[in-house]
């Protein structure tokens, strides 16, 4: 049986299509002064509920208190900012949509791109250990009001009345759950052959981007 040709391709150096649309879209970014932004509801609330997420960490798992880091970090080969930065580690907040796309019973990284993220901050900041936390929060309530706007447009309401407003707040809000069921902490510890297989990802990506322009 032949070797498949993305294997193949890998070995040789080629990038893949998809991480040649990455490098197309920032030549785009330099040549046009455009940044291209993406935005939806899950990255509304996730945006939102970032330094609540922080607090609630830190009370739960008695951190004391933890600062949401502002830095950006860079060297040759890659940039980020983490948004937390202990003595000892690397803490980064995701906020789940709801909880059935929470992670209760994950075993593993649901996103195996957050594990690589993870990675290139340690690398950055030169930390060797970090936790990826997943946190169940409630909806943010001019979100809750849209997500009740569009339902009721969808289903026939001329207005959104007050029954409709209380059922989408029962459901996307979690006062009432234990703390213990909001939040899934994934260890991840530094790997430098990781971390080389990154750098060297990226320096195939400049290649690239230096033979197209």
């Amino acid at each position: 049986m032949s070797e498949p040709k993305s294997k193949k391709d890998k070995e040789a150096g080629i990038l893949s299509k998809t991480s040649q649309s990455y490098c197309h879209e920032w030549i785009k970014e330099q040549i046009y002064f455009r940044k291209k932004e993406f935005t939806s509801k899950y990255t509304d609330k996730g945006n939102i509920m970032e330094y609540n997420s922080i607090d609630f960490v830190a009370d739960y798992l008695g951190f004391g208190m933890l600062l949401k880091n502002e830095i950006l970090f860079d060297n040759d080969i890659m940039t980020g900012t983490p948004d937390v930065i202990t003595k000892d580690l690397i803490i980064d907040v995701k906020n789940s949509w709801d909880c059935f796309t929470f992670p209760f019973f994950a075993k593993i990284i649901p996103d195996i791109s957050y594990y690589y993220q993870l990675q290139g901050y340690m690398n950055l900041t030169r930390k060797n250990k970090s936790k990826l936390i997943y946190i169940l929060s409630n909806t943010p309530d001019h979100l809750i009001d849209r997500e009740a706007y569009y339902w009721a447009k969808n289903n026939g309401y001329e207005e959104v009345d007050n029954d409709i407003i209380e059922m989408f707040y029962n459901k996307m809000t979690y006062d009432k759950i234990d703390n213990k069921y909001k939040i899934k902490v994934f260890d991840i510890e530094r790997n430098q052959d990781v971390i080389n297989k990154i750098n060297s990802q990226v320096k195939k990506c400049q290649d690239y981007i230096d033979s197209l322009i």
